[in-house]
């Protein structure tokens, strides 16, 4: 029965064997391995030559095989041997023997190293027995030249040693100098006995798996920098170069005295701002405030936090123009020379920090719509390139910006900074016409006096790395933004004006070197640019005519009205007290006027404010005795005031005192109101003016109304004396009286409070016409029309031409009584 069963188990034996095997064909690797591998023991493997792409000995499906660069791997002379250099093969390598060497048997490359038989060669022709004895060592002997041997190949021959008889060294090739090598260009060819070596140059090293020295080693650069083998000083940054490095300065450092920028030895010093000095003459604690605040930012600087600098101290400079208060109090130059000094600190201290500033565009504008705008680029990019903002841009060649002296850095800047609080401090600048001013002289037909600007567009200062910008090479393009203006009056042009230093460091604006089309401006240098509203002022000579003929007329008359009020007693009494004052205050402020009224220097200076203070506080007095002689006329017409009225102290007060305490407290309040450019006389900014203006207009507005009260009384006086007086006599006896009080009133001056335009022609020439003759009218109603100075004239003429008087004085004192009767019931005819 256990027999019966063997038969069966050998087959089930034989199935499962058939099973397995089956089994074990299906587990094969399915599908295919990738190229240039195999499947072993059901996994895939790089064939011989090849190695996986990642780690590990097999590779999955969809991995790869990379050829093994052999001769990289392992030394020349390991693989190949001496003499000899490995070239790689997909998949394998084999060996060459170097030039000047050759395998034995004659075959052009072997295996490996168990076949180099490579020896040096002797190249001479095939059918000449050489009797070449090799050496592997590289240093052959060859026998003497053979007979057989041409003359002219024997001569040729590098080797041998004419004259030597017999065995003789053979001489080794310079494989280096002659180009016989094949050596990287990364490598440096040193010659051996036999061979040559290739080994990295300085600062170079073998790339990974290459050795230094075969025929084939291949060198990359030594990253000193990051590697920390350098020897920069701590002051500077290592720039690595291929083979070396350089030692340049950090950004906005600058190399030591002596020392040069990229050299191994070079020292840098730190970053040096501008320093902040305040003017002796304006001291100001605002600016001692913002010389802080910025000193404190710088000395705290972060390279890294350069832009958030910059804001902060554009900033500080907002904080100081907004409210300006001890600076606005300075006098105009200092005032100007503050603003001048800030303008150029602030362009200093921003082009020192942009130096820290990534390259590209850089703008910022403050909470107080200051605008700055930076422009970073290489220094030797020729681009045309514009820097903008909302307020201006500009356009220029970016040669221009980098000048003739190389940055540190390698870069070049340019900047546009605008502030519209600055025109708080540089309102009232001057402007120099030089070359402009025989241009405009002959456009409008008349000598120019004096300009009057106003600023339409922000103050936009320009600033490049090119710190010499007085003469550009090719001309810089702005344009700003200001308001458009609806009207254009008379003599009014549109400029482009920049502030100009000056020698004496007095800014004022200037036109030099720009020229404008439209509201484009051109210049061929760099400072504060503006947009600017002239209004020129020109000399009429008509005017001028008039003002000193009618002026030395009337300081004759006043003389004559000062000799008459003194020496005629019969007409002496308190009116007469206010009419010689009054004339003394004309004649004084009249001959001022005529001598000093022109400023001819163009500069304010102190013989110009006195002139200008003398100027007010008379004409302001003669006022003042024009009010106190309408005060006089209103008691004596109106209320028929009886007695003396006021004394004459209080009358030498009243009329010398106020305006002293007028134009005291005008000059202590604002010194430098007294003077202008053009005119010793009162500046018309600020409102200063009103400083005369105002008591004047009072003075003409009471005597005005003093004017036509007594004018109506004095008309109802006349019908009640003398009812029966003919029209035609009563008119011309008014009118007469009314010029004599317009005149003593000064109420002619009204005219002069209209004339707001000054381009008012005709108003203009009634004013100067009847103003300049006030001494003139004041002589004929005062002196000429009274009949008592008529008299006492008469008397005084007969005495210079030798007549008795005694005769014409006894003729008329029979009269005398009649005639005083007649004066009693009857009034002056000049109603005075």
């Amino acid at each position: 029965m256990r027999g019966a069963h063997r038969p069966l188990l050998l087959v089930v034996y034989i199935l499962l064997n058939l099973a397995g095997a089956w089994t074990q064909t299906a587990r094969r690797c399915i599908p295919s391995c990738p190229l240039n591998s195999e499947c072993v023991e059901n996994r895939c493997r790089c064939k011989s030559g090849f190695a996986p792409s990642g780690d590990g000995l097999t590779i999955d499906f969809s991995g790869s095989c990379d050829d093994i660069n052999e001769c990289l791997k392992h030394s020349v002379t390991v693989i190949c041997g001496p003499f000899a250099t490995c070239q790689n093969s997909v998949g394998s390598y084999h060996c060459v023997c170097n030039q000047g060497y050759k395998l034995v048997s004659g075959k052009k490359s072997f295996a490996n190293r168990s076949e180099n038989t490579c020896e040096g060669s002797v190249l001479f022709p095939a059918s000449v027995d050489t009797g070449v004895t090799p050496a592997p060592s590289g240093i052959h002997t060859v026998a003497a030249v053979p007979e057989n041997l041409p003359k002219q190949q024997a001569a040729v021959h590098p080797w041998t040693q004419p004259g030597d008889p017999g065995e003789k060294t053979s001489k080794d090739v310079n494989e280096c100098t002659s180009g016989q090598n094949y050596c990287h260009q990364s490598t440096h060819c040193v010659n051996k006995l036999g061979t040559y070596a290739c080994i990295c140059r300085q600062g170079w090293k073998p790339v990974l798996g290459s050795p230094n020295g075969p025929t084939n080693t291949m060198c990359e650069d030594i990253d000193e920098c990051s590697s920390g083998q350098h020897q920069c000083h701590s002051s500077t940054i290592c720039d690595n170069t291929p083979g070396s490095y350089k030692c340049r300065c950090r950004p906005g450092w600058k190399p030591t005295s002596g020392s040069l920028n990229g050299p191994k030895n070079t020292k840098c010093q730190e970053p040096s701002f501008p320093t902040w000095t305040l003017l002796p003459t304006a001291q100001s604690q605002s600016l001692s405030r913002f010389s802080i605040e910025v000193r404190n930012l710088l000395k705290d600087f972060d390279l890294a936090t350069a832009n958030h600098t910059i804001q902060k101290v554009i900033e500080a400079m907002d904080k100081l123009l907004e409210d300006p208060t001890d600076i606005e109090t300075l006098n105009p130059t200092d005032r100007h020379q503050v603003a001048i000094q800030l303008l150029k600190y602030m362009e200093q201290t921003l082009r020192t920090l942009a130096q820290f500033l990534p390259k590209g565009s850089f703008t910022y504008t403050s909470p107080s719509n200051t605008e700055l705008s930076l422009m970073i680029k290489e220094q030797d990019n020729k681009d045309i390139t514009t820097v903008y903002h909302s307020q201006a841009w500009v356009k220029l060649d970016w040669a221009v910006a980098a000048g003739a002296k190389s940055s540190e850095n390698g870069h070049s800047l340019a900047g546009i900074l605008s502030s519209p609080n600055m025109q708080k401090l540089l309102a009232d600048a001057s402007m120099h016409l030089n070359q402009s001013r025989d241009i405009l002289e002959e456009r409008f037909e008349s000598p120019l006096l004096n300009v009057s600007l106003t600023l339409l567009s922000n103050i936009n200062s320009i600033f490049l790395t090119n710190t010499d910008t007085r003469k550009l090479a090719s001309n810089v393009t702005f344009n700003f933004s200001h308001p458009a203006r609806s009207t254009k009056r008379p003599r009014e042009d549109l400029i482009c004006a920049f502030l100009d230093t000056g020698d004496d460091g007095n800014g004022h604006w200037s036109t030099d070197g720009c020229s404008m089309n439209g509201t484009i401006c051109h210049c061929n240098h760099l400072s504060s640019f503006a947009i600017l509203m002239a209004q020129y002022h020109v000399q009429d000579p008509r005017l001028e005519l008039i003002t000193k003929v009618g002026l030395s007329l009337s300081l004759i008359c006043l003389l004559l009205c000062i000799l008459t009020f003194l020496l005629v007693k019969p007409i002496q009494s308190s009116r007469t007290v206010v009419h010689l004052h009054l004339c003394i205050c004309l004649f004084l402020g009249s001959v001022i006027f005529l001598v000093g009224i022109e400023n001819e220097g163009g500069e304010v200076s102190l013989r110009c404010r006195l002139v200008a203070m003398m100027l007010h506080y008379f004409f302001l007095a003669a006022f003042c005795w024009m009010a106190l002689e309408g005060i006089e006329l209103y008691f004596l017409v109106v209320r028929v005031f009886q007695g003396q009225g006021l004394s004459t102290q209080w009358r030498c007060l009243f009329g010398y005192g106020v305006p002293f305490l007028i134009v005291a407290i005008s000059a202590a309040a604002k010194m430098d109101g007294y003077g202008q450019q053009t005119y010793c006389w009162l500046n018309h900014k600020e409102g200063f003016l009103w400083s005369f203006v105002g008591p004047l207009a009072f003075i003409i507005f009471c005597n005005s109304a003093i004017f036509v009260v007594t004018v109506w009384k004095l008309t109802m006086k006349f019908s009640e004396i003398n009812p029966n007086m003919k029209q035609l006599r009563k008119a011309r006896v008014l009118t007469i009286t009314a010029i004599a009080q317009l005149t003593v009133l000064g109420c002619t001056w009204v005219f002069g409070l209209f004339l707001f335009n000054p381009h008012s022609t005709w108003l203009s020439y009634i004013f100067t016409l009847l103003n300049c003759l006030q001494g003139l009218f004041l002589y004929l109603m005062l002196c000429l029309l009274n009949k008592k100075v008529r008299e006492e004239y008469r008397k005084w003429a007969c005495m210079v031409a030798g007549n008795k008087y005694s005769e014409f004085s006894s003729s008329t004192t029979g009269t005398g009584t009649s005639q005083s009767h007649t004066r009693a019931l009857r009034p002056s005819e000049s109603g005075i």
